[in-house]
């Protein structure tokens, strides 16, 4: 005879199983991505934002019912990149950027520089340095369409250079993580010009870390030829490069460890200072009113057409609201490279890791006080630190550490 065992108080007042960490996130992913297409007065946002609801809405509820991490990123990675990404380019929609760098290709092409001659509206204004136009050329030669569009190249940019920078073993977790992030998901969708530069920073530091003096410099000077994010990455992989070399030097050389580090620190600056001069003189010199105008007085607010690059950092609030603020933030600017330069010299890195941890706190520091800056920047130091945080190197710091095992699972 069957017997039943009555439910006791415990049984009957069992907290239900809590959420996982995966699946808080995803929907913390999504609530960011709601706010957005509710808020956003930009078309190209408002679609991303709705399609990436919907695909981290629904990674959250596979976290949720116990289904796999690599499960849920993927879903979350269609929702919040593929998605959108084809209907944009279906449809012919993407933020500004875009056609800025598609239009720059035409010019670059027909004239022998990417820069209007008189810009006048802020659409006018192209405020990349001339090797972005790189990515419209295809859309240039070809005309428009879906295999043309520029975001299309600066992703597979991205991730080829991220690839390459990460370890042979650890990158399916690592490049899933950082696409399906709403800070790179948004701009592979709607833009993507800040994503090569990222990925190619990543590249030089891997190739610096390694000892490649020759293919790290090729690689920062690729990305120095992108914008003048870049260029922050040469002197921190020069540091790198010097630091890694004189540590293998032998205990009695008595100075001799240094000449092979200096050499190896030279090549590399020398090789980036080339690669980016060959991409970037000969449209500069084509016209230098117009190269001025546009990649230095514009993004520094020294125009009169007002760059919309204007989230409320401190840079931005202090040249807007402060009598004389432009100026204050431009010497906090320079302030905080000074700081850099200082620590690079008084305590270089030792290992890729620590190099990309310090590059990403001084372009935090440059995001903060630039006065045309906007949130979407912040897509640097984030790569940086979670490409550091994949390396598998045993000297991280504890940050990072975290960082790795949240990405690895």
């Amino acid at each position: 005879m069957a017997t039943t065992t009555p439910l006791t108080p415990s049984d009957q007042h069992r907290k239900p199983t809590p959420l996982s960490a995966d699946a808080l996130w995803w929907a913390l992913c999504a609530a960011a991505a709601l706010g957005l297409a509710v808020c956003s007065s930009l078309g190209p946002h408002r679609v991303w934002g709705t399609a990436a609801a919907l695909g981290y809405l629904a990674a959250a509820l596979l976290a949720a019912r116990g289904r796999s991490t690599r499960t849920a990123g993927a879903v979350a990675v269609a929702g919040a990149v593929l998605l959108p990404l084809l209907w944009l380019v279906a449809v012919d929609r993407a933020q500004l950027e875009v056609r800025v760098v598609a239009r720059s290709a035409g010019l670059l092409l027909a004239e022998g520089t990417p820069y209007l001659q008189h810009p006048v509206v802020p659409e006018d204004f192209n405020p990349y340095l001339p090797g972005m136009a790189v990515f419209g050329l295809p859309e240039a030669v070809a005309g428009p369409g879906p295999l043309t569009d520029p975001r299309l190249w600066m992703g597979a940019a991205f991730f080829g250079a991220l690839a390459l920078a990460l370890p042979a073993g650890a990158r399916s977790a690592p490049l899933r993580w950082i696409a399906a992030c709403p800070l790179v998901a948004l701009p592979l969708a709607v833009g993507g010009v800040d994503l090569p530069v990222a990925g190619l920073m990543c590249l030089g530091l891997a190739r610096a870390g390694r000892g490649r003096a020759g293919a790290a410099g090729a690689a920062l000077g690729a990305a120095a030829a992108l914008k003048w994010t870049a260029w922050p990455a040469i002197p921190v992989a020069l540091a790198l490069l010097a630091a890694a070399s004189r540590s293998t030097g032998r205990p009695g050389d008595r100075g001799e460890g240094r000449r092979p580090a200096d050499r190896a620190a030279a090549r590399c600056g020398l090789v980036a200072l080339l690669t980016a001069a060959a991409l970037v003189l000969p449209a500069a010199l084509r016209d230098p009113g117009a190269f001025r105008a546009h990649v230095v007085d514009f993004p520094l607010g020294l125009t009169d057409a007002v760059s919309s690059a204007a989230s409320p950092l401190p840079g931005h609030l202090l040249a807007t609201h402060l009598p004389g603020g432009r100026t204050l933030a431009l010497l906090l600017l320079g302030v905080s490279a000074l700081l850099l330069a200082l620590s690079l010299a008084l305590r270089p890195p030792a290992t890729p890791a620590d190099a990309a941890a310090r590059l990403a706190l001084g372009l935090l520091a440059a995001i903060a006080f630039m006065p045309a800056s906007r949130f979407g920047y912040l897509v640097h130091p984030l790569v940086l630190v979670v490409w550091a945080a994949a390396r598998q190197t045993s000297d991280q710091h504890p940050l990072l550490l975290r960082v790795r095992k949240q990405v690895s699972r």
